[in-house]
């Protein structure tokens, strides 16, 4: 039974700029860059059919390519900080993608995600890390300059049952295009 999501790779140049930002930051696992995505709709553990009529039913996706904006870290979590990422602007374009697909779980029957959408990169799961080594981290490398990239399709990845951070493999993409 395959664990299925949704989302936009990242390019190998910007995983090489994000993972320069690795380290320094006890209790973290930092994610292997080959696995940095942007994720737009977890869709969980599906079964064979299931995921063929997943696949299928998103090449109904018809979006135009758009850029992403990636810029700056935050920590998600709050006091018990869970994991840094890399923030990712929330464009029209972007929500709307992610939104579409969101709707297309839905309507083949899966429970709307619990979570609100904020788009992002994680670079590191956090176990036991303190809010304030987080806060030392954020403060020394939080910034850097934004960087984009073009997202000319998403792709359907599936992962083995884990804690998280991969491998991740691309089963399918869908050409954004209209």
């Amino acid at each position: 039974m395959p664990r299925l999501f949704a989302g936009l790779e990242i390019p190998a140049d910007l995983s090489q700029t994000l993972s320069n930002l690795r380290g320094g930051l006890p209790g973290a696992r930092w994610i292997d860059p080959e696995n940095y995505h942007v994720t737009l709709r977890f869709i969980g553990d599906i079964d064979g059919m299931s995921a063929n009529e997943i696949a299928s039913m998103l090449f109904r996706v018809n979006r135009k390519p758009f850029e992403v904006k990636v810029q700056g870290l935050q920590s998600f979590g709050g006091k018990k900080p869970r994991a840094v990422v890399a923030s990712v602007e929330p464009s029209r374009p972007l929500i709307e993608l992610q939104a579409e697909l969101e709707r297309l779980m839905q309507r083949l029957g899966l429970d709307p995600e619990g979570r609100k959408f904020i788009p992002h990169v994680t670079l590191a799961r956090l176990h036991d890390a303190s809010s304030q080594d987080v806060a030392d981290y954020l403060s020394v490398r939080g910034y850097f300059p934004s960087r984009t990239f073009w997202a000319s399709r998403f792709v359907l990845f599936s992962s083995r049952a884990s804690t998280g951070g991969g491998p991740y493999v691309v089963e399918d993409s869908y050409a954004l295009s209209a």
